[in-house]
């Protein structure tokens, strides 16, 4: 792992959304909070972060704040109901991307769409798919991450040392059950969630 910092460089092909004003606020969350940043991005303008583990809703309150902070532009899948007349233009304006997700499968297509559509993409996802204890992820981000060509990234929160951290990354293989049991043991061995009984 790198050295924990509080600066934000990061490489220049990442794509950026926000202005002073928004990285300010996300920095003074984060140092108001006692949190630091630790990220180790590859250096190519698309790619999913798999995000975990989820056990709180604290989790969000923090991811957001690094975001802000950062000013990378990332993306999050929505329900359609996400997006009302009335605030669908915030919930775009921040990342928000509407999608059916009665089917697993156009869902994959959706966001691979996405991927070969855009010159920059990064997609954030939540691999359990709930804060509760699971046994094993949901596969979509990895299913999405293979058929659109891209890498997957770790992000993680590990509350005893105040880290939002980024990285490492993971090339698909194909071999999806061998390649995600990588993952999660990374982050098992090396993050501590704000509740451990829940991973």
């Amino acid at each position: 792992m790198s050295t924990p910092q509080q600066d934000f460089t990061f490489p220049a092909a990442l794509p950026r959304r926000g202005n002073g004003i928004v990285r300010w606020l996300g920095r003074t969350v984060l140092r108001l909070g006692g949190w630091r940043y630790q990220v180790d991005l590859p250096d190519t303008t698309k790619f999913v972060i798999a995000g975990g583990p989820h056990t709180s809703n604290w989790d969000a309150v923090w991811a957001i704040a690094f975001i802000m902070a950062s000013g990378l532009e990332l993306h999050f899948m929505a329900k359609s109901e996400a997006f009302p007349a009335w605030a669908g233009w915030l919930v775009r304006a921040v990342g928000g991307i509407s999608v059916n997700r009665t089917s697993p499968e156009g869902l994959v297509e959706e966001m691979v769409n996405e991927f070969r559509s855009r010159e920059k993409f990064v997609l954030i996802m939540a691999p359990e798919g709930t804060r509760k204890k699971v046994e094993r992820w949901k596969s979509g981000f990895y299913r999405i991450a293979q058929a659109a060509d891209v890498p997957i990234v770790l992000g993680y929160l590990d509350y005893p040392k105040r880290i939002v951290g980024i990285g490492p990354t993971f090339q698909t293989t194909g071999a999806m059950e061998a390649d995600m049991a990588a993952m999660r043991a990374y982050l098992e061995a090396n993050i501590t969630p704000r509740h451990p009984s829940r991973v």
